[in-house]
């Protein structure tokens, strides 16, 4: 399952997760949710339009994309890293998040455009080879053929191999050193290192590969939580956050990552009961693990969790709705990031 991936589903209907009747989701006690300003912050991230916003930036983002990998020699390897990183369907949720937490410290979108380009990048090599036969075995992706089914297995391997250090490069190349000085930058690529790597996303890849029933919350953290939390990082250390927001965007950012993740788990289970979805991988979704009621509860806990995470920037005002509104969407998936776009 991809990282960070918005689940893409059968038909074009919105998709709210409703309560059931009987499920009790503890009451967290928190400070910072319960403080009048916190509340009224909250009320107000309510009405901003990330619909509007979101796709504003995936105009932006995808034509940046398209420039930052034009076709050169060898085609073939610069074709397929094209039609996974261009592919209709992708909606772009990492480096929109890294934009966010890069203005909500005032930073400018020229800053953060390259590494948001880099994490789709990468975020992009990742699912090639999730993809892999050797791997999840998945011959389709956003209802697609995936990346090994049209240029084949070797071309696969090359183009994710290849995506990786063009986003590290990408960073390096055409981040403005006026906007974003070089102590900062080196964070960034050290925090992007340490997210796919082998204490990151590459772990979490092999115990999908390994790992039973029981690591299926350690999968989730280290698949999906690490981008979310990179994305939110690196869009942080760009504006130059102080250290102790950083880590409040860590922990912000791994909620979200991990929320996306059992959304996607409860909405497959419902499809799969609905005779609309098989999961292959059986054993490594949470909903499927813990069952449904328990899934939503944990949804419920992750949402809160990134909003007080959140509270702690309720200084910046208005700057703070998107990364807001991101939780609520996580958790309903009120409109289609397509149709947005389009």
């Amino acid at each position: 399952m991809a990282p960070f991936a918005i689940a893409t589903l059968a038909t074009s209907h919105t998709c709210i997760i409703p309560k059931p009747a009987n499920l009790k989701v503890p009451i967290r006690c928190s400070a910072a949710a319960s403080s009048p300003s916190s509340i009224s912050t909250r009320s107000k991230a309510s009405d901003f339009d990330l619909r509007t916003y979101w796709a504003s930036l995936m105009v932006q983002i995808n034509q940046k994309l398209d420039e930052a990998i034009p076709v050169q020699f060898p085609p073939q390897i610069y074709e397929a890293m094209r039609y996974s990183v261009l592919a209709q369907g992708v909606k772009r949720a990492p480096p929109v998040m890294c934009i966010s937490a890069c203005e909500l410290f005032g930073g400018s979108r020229l800053a953060a455009f390259p590494t948001a380009c880099a994490l789709e990048m990468v975020h992009a090599a990742s699912l090639i080879h999730d993809d892999l036969p050797c791997m999840d075995d998945s011959p389709s992706r956003r209802g697609k053929p995936s990346n090994h089914t049209i240029y084949g297995v070797d071309m696969a391997i090359l183009a994710g191999d290849a995506l990786f250090p063009l986003g590290f490069r990408h960073i390096v190349s055409q981040t403005p050193s006026d906007l974003v000085p070089e102590p900062n930058l080196l964070r960034v690529i050290a925090e992007m290192a340490r997210s796919v790597g082998s204490t990151g996303m590459a772990a979490g890849q092999f115990l999908d590969l390994e790992g039973g029933s029981n690591a299926v919350e350690f999968i989730q953290e280290k698949k999906f939580g690490e981008m979310g939390e990179c994305s939110a990082v690196c869009g942080g250390l760009l504006a130059g956050a102080e250290d102790n927001e950083i880590e409040r965007l860590r922990r912000y950012g791994r909620a979200v990552g991990l929320l996306y993740a059992v959304v996607d788990d409860i909405l497959e289970d419902r499809l799969k009961a609905d005779g609309g979805v098989d999961r292959k991988n059986k054993g490594k979704s949470y909903a499927e693990v813990n069952g449904v009621e328990k899934a939503i509860e944990k949804a419920e806990e992750l949402r809160e969790k990134a909003k007080e995470e959140l509270d702690g920037f309720e200084k910046y005002g208005e700057r703070v709705f998107p990364l807001y509104s991101f939780v609520d969407y996580a958790f309903d998936r009120s409109f289609n990031v397509d149709d947005a776009s389009g």
